[in-house]
């Protein structure tokens, strides 16, 4: 019977030590706020850059067009 509440003690002790460990301070509340948002405003710089990325590839293509169009025209002005 007295082997009871030493096996409680001794079982209780490594959950409460969990329990106890699981708890957040404020500080490490503080510091997930500030990453949360650090990655927010990243999230937010790559989408702007993956928008200027598009951008630059539509006036890569558009300036690829012109100077096939502008080859073909002088081949043709060659040519003739």
């Amino acid at each position: 019977m007295r082997r009871i509440p030493a096996l409680l003690a001794v079982l209780a002790v490594p959950v409460l030590l969990a329990a106890g460990c699981t708890q957040l301070s404020s500080e490490d509340r503080a510091l997930l706020m500030q990453a949360q948002s650090d990655s927010q405003a990243a999230k937010a710089e790559a989408s702007k850059a993956a928008a200027a990325a598009q951008a630059a590839a539509a006036d890569a293509k558009a300036a690829n067009e012109k100077a096939d169009r502008m080859f073909s025209r002088a081949q043709r002005k060659t040519s003739m």
